[in-house]
């Protein structure tokens, strides 16, 4: 009997062991940290073996094969051990794969990713299609697989969950962008970094298409030196012809896809923005390629709601509108945010910075930020940076104290805008949770 130990017990963890177990393997989970009750409940229920708050060694290097949580670094002792016996170590999504036919749409980028999913998903679901979400967002793709199978996944994946891939294989991958983010697990080289993010073109063929956004540099260098057989479907917004998705200088987007031609007007989009423009034309090629009805796509494209944390609208108090960006936690996402911003802003940054270079949006920080409210532990980067630049910058250490502050310094007509630029380890244990906690403290005010 083969064994499989699982390490990390959250949702990716938990599906792998119900899947392993479902196929007649010998099945151990151990996670260092503690594991969500929902998970423990879910393995009790399938009699599957656990440990929590340490690692049993001799439990876990006795594996056949090693699933791996995405946040675990290759660094970490454990699995330097594991590969210096070479014991083969995968991500959960190379496990579900090969235990299913489904239909995949991958999609992976540095920006974007969560939104061009769930959009991707919705015009999919509009179209009736017996579709699944997973990856970063959604169910296990694992537990999918075991338990409520689909003929189409959906899948958000990160550089994290690719660096575990090998035989797995996208029917549709999409690259969005690259730009600088995660780069402390990856040896503080943008090379790497990219790399990662390009194994989504791994193992396709010419029946595979590739959506990817032409105009970003990095993506454009690396595939003038690639060799893909691979269905090349490249989308812009600076040379109308020639590309599968292009938009026009008077605001229509034009889709060129599988022997399919169709527009729609950028004013016709749920999600405004430049950086949902590209979102928004990634979803109309993926879905155009699968064979999706044109006027079905138009009319998801067009009452899609935007994802929760994501230039999320909170409210509008005393003529101040408070926006929700928690999921920018790189300075690009704030960069995008900053970009659709349309009135003077109060803008929140801070957290658990990760060698960023503010550089990228002094420009828009100078022209649309009348104030500044850095929240973090420590902010003397964001200080050494802004401060002189601003009119205002003020500290906070609290959601609550954030919150009141930028009360005290939006005024009629201005947004609040937490974008913050860095991850939310500091004070938060999620960028949900700095979401939440926003937008609460925000719905608390009178």
């Amino acid at each position: 009997m083969k064994r499989i130990v699982i390490l990390g017990g959250g949702e990716s963890g938990a599906g792998a062991a119900v899947l392993a177990q479902a196929k007649g393997m010998d099945v151990f989970l151990s996670d260092m940290g503690h594991i969500a009750p929902k998970y423990k409940e879910l393995l009790n229920n399938h009699n599957i073996e656990w440990e929590e708050g340490h690692h049993t060694e001799e439990k876990i290097l006795n594996a056949d094969e090693i699933i791996k949580s995405p946040g675990i670094p290759l660094t970490a002792p454990l699995i330097v051990k594991a590969q210096q016996q070479g014991t083969p170590i995968i991500s959960e999504i190379e496990f579900a794969g090969r235990y299913m036919d489904a239909k995949t749409v991958c999609i992976t980028g540095s920006n974007g990713k969560t939104t061009t999913t769930m959009l991707t998903y919705h015009i999919l679901k509009e179209a009736g299609v017996d579709v699944g979400l997973a990856g970063n967002v959604g169910n296990s793709l694992a537990l999918q697989v075991a338990e409520d199978p689909h003929d189409v996944y959906v899948i958000e994946l990160s550089s994290f969950q690719l660096d575990n891939m090998y035989e797995f294989k996208a029917d549709i991958a999409i690259l969005l962008n690259i730009t600088p983010d995660h780069l402390d697990r990856y040896d503080h080289k943008m090379e790497n970094y990219a790399a990662a993010k390009f194994r989504i073109m791994q193992n396709l063929t010419g029946d595979n298409p590739f959506i990817y956004w032409q105009d970003d540099p990095i993506i454009a260098t690396h595939m003038a030196q690639a060799s893909t057989e691979a269905c090349l479907l490249p989308f812009t917004a600076l040379e109308p012809k020639g590309h599968c998705g292009a938009v026009t200088k008077d605001g229509i987007i034009n889709v060129d896809a599988a022997g399919k031609q169709w527009s729609i007007s950028r004013d016709n989009l749920s999600l405004k923005g430049m950086h949902n423009l590209y979102n928004s034309m990634a979803a109309s090629i993926a879905a155009t390629a699968m064979g999706i009805d044109p006027e079905v796509i138009k009319r998801a494209l067009a009452n899609f709601q935007a994802v929760e944390h994501r230039l999320e609208y909170v409210r509008t108090l005393d003529g101040v509108r408070w926006i929700n960006d928690s999921k920018a936690t790189n300075v690009d996402s704030t960069w995008y945010a900053l970009e659709s911003m349309t009135t003077p802003v109060v803008l929140i940054l801070g957290g658990k910075d990760k060698g960023n270079d503010y550089s990228q949006i002094e420009k828009f920080v100078k022209d649309k930020v009348s104030a500044l409210v850095c929240m973090g532990v420590d902010n003397a980067k964001l200080h050494a940076f802004f401060d002189g630049k601003v009119p205002v910058v003020e500290d906070a250490r609290s959601m609550q104290e954030c919150v009141d502050k930028c009360r005290a310094l939006a005024t009629d007509g201005m947004t609040v805008l937490l974008s913050p630029c860095c991850a939310s380890f500091d004070l938060f244990r999620s960028y949900e949770d700095r979401g939440e906690q926003f937008k609460n403290c925000v719905n608390a005010l009178k």
